[in-house]
């Protein structure tokens, strides 16, 4: 049975797309094969962390959204530009980078229903194991549609107060919606905080599982999105922590 995961912040900055990113990738190295989809159609970016050049898009999921191709046209194949063996599949369905379109999206729009016909269409046409969709941040007709259609909602926040306060409306909206797994991803926490207090606090103050509280990491930073770091630091504390949070989106 196929499963679709939400990957969402209140804000950017939190490393929303990184997550997914990685997720994908630990998903994959267990053999399954996973579907990206980048609805952060304003601010577009996840294709970086896939090694995906712009010129390389022949298509884009604003393309389906425009009803010039089919969604799984949009889709490639970034398996083999991951380092390391993956013995499953990943498949990206970017969002354009192109000026033009993004100043047609804002103009103009798109039928969202379209989105989740999208959705269904790529588990099937590509045979998913699970698909991960990277939000836009905040809440709009497009996120709260991904929302309620998940199986699964990680919500990635940082260990700041605007980020409790966009987290808290998040968390309201998901129960709303009867999402059945919600999980809180604290990221970017500073190395001084007690991870161990940190969690006790957002669970307390949401009343929902934390799934990781991932620490500032310099070597995150030193990538620069150039990459995917569980597969570049396979024994790194943090990837063992990712893992965790993948177990448990997708036992």
């Amino acid at each position: 049975m196929s499963k679709i995961v939400s990957i969402h912040s209140f804000r950017g900055g939190t490393g929303k797309s990184n997550t997914t990113a990685n997720l994908a990738a630990l998903l994959a190295a267990r053999g399954l094969r996973v579907g990206v989809v980048d609805t952060d159609i304003m601010s577009p970016g996840i294709h970086v962390l896939f090694g995906v050049d712009e010129s390389e898009m022949v298509h884009s999921l604003n393309d389906y959204l425009w009803g010039e191709c089919n969604v799984e046209d949009a889709a490639i194949d970034v398996t083999p530009r991951l380092t390391g063996s993956i013995p499953g599949k990943i498949y990206l369905i970017p969002s354009s980078m192109k000026t033009g379109d993004i100043a047609r999206v804002l103009r103009e729009g798109y039928d969202v229903g379209l989105l989740n016909d999208g959705y269904q269409r790529l588990i099937q046409k590509l045979s998913l194991d699970a698909l991960l969709i990277d939000t836009h941040p905040g809440l709009n007709e497009e996120t709260l549609l991904s929302i309620a259609i998940s199986d699964v909602l990680a919500i990635v926040m940082r260990p700041d107060s605007q980020d409790y306060q966009g987290t808290a409306v998040t968390v309201e909206v998901a129960r709303k919606l009867d999402v059945p797994l919600l999980l809180l991803i604290v990221n970017k926490t500073p190395q001084v905080f007690d991870s161990q207090m940190v969690k006790q606090r957002v669970e307390k103050t949401f009343g929902c599982e934390v799934a990781a509280v991932l620490p500032h990491s310099d070597e995150m930073m030193t990538l620069a999105s150039e990459g995917i770091f569980v597969l570049r630091y396979p024994d790194h504390p943090m990837t063992g922590m990712l893992k965790q949070v993948a177990q448990r989106a997708l036992p």
